[in-house]
């Protein structure tokens, strides 16, 4: 539970803020430790709104993380304790209620001898990656806390930067189809009815290509609102059936996978996260059978999330993970699966887990930047051709009476 309280602190200065507790007593119990002498306490209520949200709590983002993990880890290594680090970046975080909280939160944690762990995994105020909080534990017992926090600073950097770019890339192409969808669907629903009136009063037979864009003009033009429903029912149904059910989402990126470029550029996208996640969960000493749980875990994909977490659990009968991979229903890219024998062959498997993952992410920078030079010629022809198709077949009637 969340309670907002006023007070004021030991150096005599008015607070408002809040803090988590499981109970009234506790959240009386938190304040008294950080000497804050409380004038109001009340359990904050959720609002209507708020209520539409399944959870309260907030999911922070790659680069939130990324710049949290790499402050820690800057401040660690200039010998200052956890608890210093953490109330230090609080007042940086001021504007932003959430983190500060969060901050707060694991602060007061272990102010009452909690490790930093248990103290990630109590708090409920922002939702943590699982890979990110078991690297945090096997590192912290191992004193590597200040390498494995800029380890997931870089990770956690690397994919916001691969996602920001992949959107920046996308977004000539996906603004191109929609101007071209706005035009075709403006001139099939306004102008080609206007011009329709013309040939009424000809009395002759019109082409065929005429007669086939005044017959979807006027379809267009009746059910112009059925239409734009119909697109909004489509795209809410996917969406609910990609969150609840698991054969329709396992359907949709199996077939993701099977598309010409695309496939390859997703699975060796998710195959190079594994790969990445895998190297700092092994660097970090998590045994390996939950790594690879982990770093399966991550994925977006359920067929690739499927295989790996089937493979772990041969792993754990004794086989190697290059073995169990191989006898999967999907198979995996070759060269991944003999990467992964020549790491287990040679015990040197985070070293190979880095390469694949840097190979894996240079070669979808290259494929992304093929498929966008590809696009760009082929919506301008589909424009184009689109376009100048309906002013021809409109074209063509008159032609021909001036002909007769």
């Amino acid at each position: 539970m969340i309670f907002a309280y006023k007070g004021i602190n030991a150096d005599g200065k008015k607070v408002n803020s809040k803090i988590e507790a499981t109970s009234l007593s506790e959240a009386k119990s938190k304040l008294k430790a950080q000497n804050i002498i409380y004038t109001v306490l009340t359990e904050e209520k959720p609002s209507v709104l708020s209520g539409i949200n399944f959870s309260r709590r907030y999911r922070i983002t790659p680069n939130e993380l990324s710049q949290l993990s790499r402050e820690l880890s800057m401040y660690i290594r200039s010998g200052i304790s956890i608890v210093g680090a953490l109330k230090i970046i609080q007042s940086q975080y001021m504007h932003k209620k959430k983190i500060y909280l969060f901050l707060k939160t694991v602060s007061t944690y272990l102010d009452e001898g909690k490790n930093f762990y248990s103290a990630l995994e109590e708090q409920k105020i922002v939702i943590l990656p699982e890979f990110y909080t078991q690297s945090i534990r096997v590192s912290e017992s191992s004193g590597i806390l200040d390498e494995v926090l800029l380890e997931l600073s870089r990770f956690l950097k690397e994919q916001d930067r691969i996602v920001k770019e992949i959107k920046s890339a996308f977004m000539y192409p996906t603004f191109m189809i929609l101007i071209s969808l706005f035009m075709v669907g403006f001139m099939l629903a306004f102008v080609v009815p206007q011009i329709t009136g013309i040939f009424e009063g000809m009395g002759q037979e019109l082409p065929g290509a005429t007669q086939f864009v005044i017959g979807l003009g006027d379809f267009f033009n009746d059910n112009f609102a059925l239409i734009g429903v119909l697109i909004v029912l489509i795209v809410a149904a996917h969406n609910v059936m990609m969150n609840y059910s698991s054969a329709y989402k396992y359907s949709v990126h199996s077939l993701v996978l099977r598309l010409p470029l695309f496939g390859e550029v997703a699975l060796k996208s998710e195959l190079g996260r594994f790969a990445y996640v895998g190297s700092l969960l092994v660097r970090s000493g998590v045994p390996f059978v939950q790594t690879i749980n982990l770093a399966a875990n991550i994925l977006n994909n359920s067929v690739l999330k499927g295989v790996f977490l089937e493979a772990s659990k041969k792993v754990v009968e004794g086989k190697r993970l290059s073995a169990a991979l191989n006898e999967s229903s999907y198979k995996l890219d070759q060269s991944f699966l003999q990467a992964i024998a020549v790491g287990e062959e040679t015990s040197q498997i985070e070293p190979v887990l880095i390469n694949i993952s840097e190979l894996y992410f240079e070669d979808n920078r290259d494929k992304i930047g093929i498929i966008l030079n590809l696009l760009e010629p082929m919506l301008m022809l589909f424009v184009g051709g689109t376009i100048g198709f309906i002013v021809a077949a409109m074209l063509l009637p008159i032609f021909s009476m001036s002909i007769t």
